[in-house]
């Protein structure tokens, strides 16, 4: 379950920051700008993906090891 929870909130770390990086360089990268309901709501999804990273990091090491 621990290493579910970091390979989760790793998935999310990265999208947030690649939908960042998106909103704010232009590039078209990451799943965040290819969600229609999130149009114009971009940057506000991209920071809840990363602070869903951080809580699912803190899940995870929570947890009992094995």
């Amino acid at each position: 379950m621990k290493q579910l929870l970091e390979f989760l909130g790793f998935i999310a770390l990265v999208q947030g920051a690649m939908g960042l990086v998106h909103e704010f360089t232009d590039w078209h990268i990451g799943l965040v700008q290819r969600v229609g309901f999130l149009d114009g709501f971009g940057i506000y999804a991209s920071v809840a993906l990363v602070v869903l990273a951080f809580a699912l990091f803190a899940a995870a090491e929570s947890r009992k090891p094995g």
